[in-house]
């Protein structure tokens, strides 16, 4: 940790206070009075602020630096971050004073520059003259800024004198939580949120819909909701809180496999083979009724969830992992042939179903995402070129590497199941993450095993999300899953906002991380 800075905010112990006596006596009186020096205070240059994750840029400067102090304000340039300042001052026992364009010592300013050139989520901490001033072309940066602040007073009593430059390495900063296979309770979700919030975190996904469980209330089709689920009145609650941390909601639901919920209550739309045997999760996309009831749901939950984002699932889908599809699914193939042709395959088909998906939440000016194997080389048939690619494995038979994704031009998240999924239970080949492995390890472009994407590809790569899986869902409680994912959580926050190799040790970020909270 940086006691540089603390001391320097403190000025405890390094001031050098000049004095006219020396220490000797004269018996000579002076000729004339002298003038009693001023006592006078020198500062070293301050330290760089230690924060999770790390800023980018801080141009030291020498002064006490700042800390919280009773009478001290919270200020704004713009009614549009009353939100921020207000949150500000709670956190950090100051008094809100709204507006305002007097100065007074002590003062916290917020204010928005409004750089139309320049990274939305940017900002300028400036700490000069004992006050802060967090400055930056929009909203969330100026959250993220006060975010540092917080930071730098929890782990040191003080922020430092000078100036933090900072912005992310990628624009996509997420955790997913799958409510579907466990059910997570209002408040622990909200917790995550707020914790997130403070790594300066951008997404939460939510996966809600799942053979195990449909976990939110719905009006269009109640039958299909499970005991156990969140309200539209907590989801609410959940989204306005995500807004006010600039983190944006991502739901999925997941389709066409993954649908044991909604063919529980519909088992006219479950998928048959050949022989008539029924096929767990996926429901028949030969069957018009079964995209009515997914658009429906598509449909009613856009107002609950305005985000710009959306993933639409599109993985695992058993039609696809048998040897001959056509074959086996005789239904599916004929469907393809009468839509797309005498040529169209199965595959075709389940693209067919992913674009009309993608065509549903774009009308809802969504922009939608799906898991990489729901992504076919070849064939009559190609994925929209606006759907994101949620690349999670290469487990799968037939798994396509990164790079074809990327080199067809597409954009990628990074949700790596080598280093990002923590999967309850941990069955089959999965083990729980460790932050150190990520820190060390991952960067964003580690998109498959352990091996980076060629640097060309780099930009295409919009960041990464952390994703928790309920597969066995008793294997641990809430707070487990909380305590399992802190560090994990701690060290990706540094890794998408700076991809370069940390400053510190991983010892010494975990020892940072504790002294954070």
């Amino acid at each position: 940790m940086a006691a540089g800075a603390v001391v320097v905010a403190s000025g405890v112990g390094l001031g050098l206070w000049a004095s006219g006596d020396d220490g000797g006596s004269s018996s000579a009186a002076p000729s004339s009075p002298s003038p009693t020096p001023s006592p006078t205070r020198s500062y070293p240059l301050s330290e760089a602020p230690r924060t999770i994750p790390a800023v980018r840029e801080h141009t030291a400067g020498r002064g006490p630096g700042w800390r919280p102090a009773p009478g001290h304000r919270v200020v704004v340039s713009d009614p549009a971050l009353a939100d921020e300042g207000r949150l500000t001052a709670e956190e950090l026992g100051l008094a809100y004073a709204g507006e305002r364009d007097d100065e007074r010592p002590g003062d916290v300013r917020l204010e928005l520059n409004r750089d139309a050139g320049a990274n939305p989520e940017s900002y300028t901490l400036t700490v000069r003259g004992g006050r802060v001033t967090v400055s930056g072309p929009g909203e969330t940066g100026v959250f993220y800024g006060t975010r540092t602040l917080k930071q730098e007073i929890r782990g040191a009593g003080a922020a430092p004198e000078g100036v933090v430059r900072d912005e992310p390495a990628k624009p996509r900063r997420g955790m997913m939580l799958d409510i579907a296979r466990k059910h997570y309770g209002a408040g622990w979700i909200e917790d995550r949120i707020r914790e997130l919030g403070d790594l300066k975190y951008n997404e939460l996904g939510l996966h809600f819909s799942d053979d195990q469980g449909f976990r939110i209330e719905s009006d269009s089709h109640p039958e299909i909701v499970s005991e156990d689920h969140l309200t539209k009145t907590q989801v609410k609650k959940i989204v306005e809180l995500a807004e006010s941390r600039h983190i944006t909601v991502v739901p999925e639901i997941d389709s066409p496999g993954h649908l044991g919920a909604v063919i529980d209550a519909h088992p006219d739309l479950q998928l048959r083979r050949a022989n008539g045997e029924a096929v767990r999760g996926a429901v028949d996309i030969a069957n018009p009724k079964s995209a009515e009831i997914v658009d429906d749901l598509l449909d009613e939950y856009a107002d609950l969830f305005p985000g710009d984002q959306w993933h639409l699932g599109g993985d695992e889908y058993q039609a696809l992992v048998v040897s001959d599809p056509e074959a086996s699914f005789p239904g599916l193939a004929a469907a393809a042939r009468e839509k797309y042709g005498s040529g169209a395959t199965v595959e075709d088909l389940t693209t067919g179903w992913l674009n009309d998906r993608a065509a549903t939440v774009r009308a809802h000016d969504r922009v939608p995402r799906a898991w990489n194997d729901g992504f076919f080389s070849g064939g009559s048939v190609q994925a929209d070129e606006d759907i994101r690619v949620a690349y999670w494995t290469g487990k799968e038979i037939g798994a396509r590497e990164p790079a074809e994704y990327l080199a067809e031009g597409r954009d990628v998240i990074n949700y790596n199941d080598e280093f990002l999924y923590y999967v309850l239970g941990e069955p089959l080949t999965f083990v729980y993450p460790t932050g150190e492995r990520i820190y060390e390890q991952w960067t964003p472009r580690v998109l498959r095993g352990t091996t980076p994407v060629p640097a060309k590809y780099d930009r295409q790569i919009l960041g990464g999300s952390f994703a928790i899986w309920g597969d066995l869902p008793r294997s641990q409680t809430q707070e487990q899953v909380a305590a399992g994912i802190r560090m994990p959580l701690r060290a990706l926050a540094q890794k998408l906002w700076d991809a370069g190799e940390p400053e510190l040790s991983w010892a010494e970020f975990r020892t940072l991380a504790g002294r954070l909270g």
